[in-house]
């Protein structure tokens, strides 16, 4: 008693009703809220491990595709060399065939032009006996004409001398030699005159078969060379049409190789597109499925939840009025005990004004307690 007189001398003694319900709500909130936090954070840690192993798939599929791009773009690499390298040999084969046809050609015409010429030569040197033959045979019968005119012309100017008697002996010898002398010297001019006819004929058929064989040379060469322009002239259209055949080839490949590509990576992409289409409607339906298993287990358990927060502010509530009430009879009590008899009526009125209000406060509290439970839940 002795203590209770000292706090009532130095002050207002009466024990304060502390307001407990709200910091236990408080308690109980921050409990669930870390445990719902909890269960987040590992709802979000297996979420991301999802996407991870997602993005961990879609990067090895990306590296498959590309693997098989290169793979396919090597392969149609060496398709390529391989055609080309046909082509180039089919190219060295039609060379080398052009090359031994050309070469076949020119030995064929050296051969013949060398057998023209022997035949030439041998046509000159025939005609050119046959020239000579007969101007020899024509000198001989010119040779013995003039032999047999001079006979004749000796016997005649014989027979004139003999008829002439009066002529001295070497008188006629004079005249015989003087007549001889003409007469051969006649025959010796008609001899060199045959013979300058016949050079003259054997020149100019000498220049007409060396002309004819020059010409027929130069006919035989051209047709030759026309032989050869022809040959050539097929071989580069044979050439032409094989390396235009080559290039449709290679246009045709190109093409094909081209349509090859486009389809893998068209087929690709679909592949990737339709995997994440359908990775996203996975992932957007198990994200549905967990919302409406979440949002039902809430319905399931929100009643039982608010009502179990409900029955624990209640209790809380009526332990704190319990407490208040046992803090106001001892208040009381000691409120009586240290004031005089006639204060009494005064200070239960006080206690009991201070009780009440005191109580009503707890009562907000109280219903506060309840409107925010029900506000957080709602949320």
């Amino acid at each position: 008693h002795a203590c209770v007189r000292d706090e009532a001398v130095h002050g207002d003694t009466r024990p304060e009703l502390r307001p407990t319900s709200h910091k236990i709500c408080e308690h109980t909130t921050t409990t669930t809220t870390s445990t719902i936090k909890s269960a987040y954070l590992i709802q979000e840690h297996e979420q991301d491990f999802e996407l991870r192993e997602q993005m961990s798939g879609y990067k090895r599929m990306r590296r498959q595709h590309q693997k098989q791009l290169i793979a396919l773009e090597n392969r149609l690499k060496a398709e390529m060399d391989e055609h080309r390298l046909r082509l180039q040999k089919e190219l060295e084969t039609q060379a080398n065939n052009t090359y031994i046809e050309l070469e076949k050609l020119a030995k064929r015409h050296v051969a013949q032009t060398d057998k023209e010429m022997k035949t030439v030569a041998a046509e000159e040197r025939r005609i050119q006996q046959q020239i000579v033959a007969q101007q020899k045979k024509e000198l001989t019968s010119f040779l013995e004409n003039q032999k047999k005119e001079y006979r004749l012309c000796k016997d005649k100017i014989k027979e004139e001398m003999n008829e002439d008697p009066c002529s001295a002996k070497e008188e006629k010898q004079e005249r015989l030699s003087r007549h001889k002398e003409t007469m051969q010297r006649s025959q010796a001019e008609e001899e060199a005159h045959l013979l300058a006819q016949q050079r003259l004929v054997y020149d100019r058929s000498c220049r007409a078969l060396k002309r004819r064989s020059v010409i027929r040379r130069h006919e035989f060469e051209q047709e030759q060379l026309r032989e050869e322009l022809n040959k050539k002239r097929m071989q580069k259209e044979m050439e032409h049409a094989l390396m235009i055949r080559q290039d449709e080839s290679t246009q045709d490949l190109e093409c094909r190789q081209l349509q090859m590509l486009q389809k893998l990576r068209v087929d690709l992409m679909r592949m990737q597109h339709q995997t994440e289409l359908e990775n996203q409607e996975e992932y957007n339906n198990r994200r549905k499925r967990e919302l409406h298993r979440k949002h039902t287990l809430e319905k399931r358990q929100q009643p039982r939840n608010l009502k179990a927060l409900e029955m624990q502010i209640k209790k809380q509530f009526q332990d704190t009025c319990k407490v208040q009430n046992k803090q106001y009879k001892a208040l009381r009590n000691h409120q009586l005990e240290v004031s005089p008899r006639g204060d009494h009526k005064i200070i239960l009125k006080s206690l009991k004004d201070e009780q009440t209000r005191k109580l009503a406060f707890l009562a907000e509290q109280y219903e506060q307690n309840i409107n925010e439970m029900m506000a957080s839940q709602a949320v």
